[in-house]
């Protein structure tokens, strides 16, 4: 397994100029850098994946912002809307050297609802149209689609493994893959570990936040039996340290985050590694 660290933590929206913290990502010894293109028109590819190589780093997955105006699910005009910005992390994303775009592409983050069935088996049949679209897309450019289950809080459509599984099953895409997140299962999984098992050589992505959005190892999370369950797959994937602290104001709000729950950015960075390595052997 490789480990990369979310640029989230340091820097929202992410732009070239956010390449200044690739130097501290390499001392403190991530393999490869998660970048989280909030607007793809604030970066140069190019110019991204040079200050990569630079550092010795790589860039293994491309995470998806799909904030309100982007939903696969929405009216007409979020849905074109966030097929035309998926479709261009796909295109962005081998040119930064990753093969992955992951994140809850299905619907726009913070929509949560309780609507009829009805209503609800509608939104399941348009989001599965228009994943089919861009898993076509993702297939012509070798790129794998990983849906991330998000918490109650931040959706209502996918908040389980099961329910990831079945999307994919529905979809009918080898290029859609799961993208797991440890907060979000603490929340929604009975027990993360059996998700994990249940994903098994669909899981593309596990993303490595404490239980109360801070430092892997630092919290309730039982962060062993997750390992084992890994191991049980067969898991030859990344694990990504995703975290926020209130000095990214833009993200913090999102990710209702309103107090520091950690010394400070570099803790959150260098401790989580350093646990998450420990239980790798």
């Amino acid at each position: 397994m490789k480990f990369g660290i979310n640029t989230y933590l340091f820097s929202s929206p992410f732009t070239n100029e956010s390449i200044s913290f690739f130097p501290k990502f390499k001392e403190w010894g991530f393999d490869f850098v998660e970048i989280a293109v909030e607007d793809p028109a604030n970066i140069d590819p190019v110019l991204i994946k040079k200050a990569l190589d630079n550092n010795g780093l790589e860039c293994r997955s491309v995470c998806a912002a799909t904030g309100p105006g982007r939903d696969l699910r929405g009216n007409r005009k979020e849905q074109v809307v966030a097929l035309e910005y998926i479709k261009q992390l796909i295109d962005i994303a081998p040119v930064l050297g990753s093969s992955l775009v992951a994140g809850p592409i299905y619907s726009a983050v913070g929509r949560a609802d309780l609507v009829p069935e009805s209503e609800k088996t509608q939104q399941w049949i348009t989001v599965v149209k228009n994943l089919q679209t861009l898993c076509a897309d993702a297939e012509k450019a070798n790129i794998k689609l990983a849906i991330e289950p998000l918490n109650r809080y931040e959706t209502d459509l996918i908040n389980t493994c099961e329910q990831a599984l079945n999307l994919i099953k529905d979809v009918g895409s080898d290029a859609l893959r799961i993208h797991l997140d440890a907060f979000h299962m603490n929340i929604e999984e009975k027990d993360p570990a059996l998700a994990i098992l249940k994903a098994g050589s669909k899981l593309a992505l596990l993303h490595a936040s404490g239980s109360d959005r801070g430092t892997p190892g630092g919290d309730q999370i039982n962060w062993e039996r997750i390992f084992v369950a890994l191991d049980k797959i067969d898991y030859a994937g990344d694990i990504v340290i995703e975290s926020f602290t209130p000095d990214v104001k833009i993200i913090a709000k999102a990710a209702s985050i309103w107090r520091k729950v950690e010394p400070s950015k570099e803790s959150i960075a260098v401790d989580g590694l350093k646990f998450l390595r420990s239980l790798n052997l």
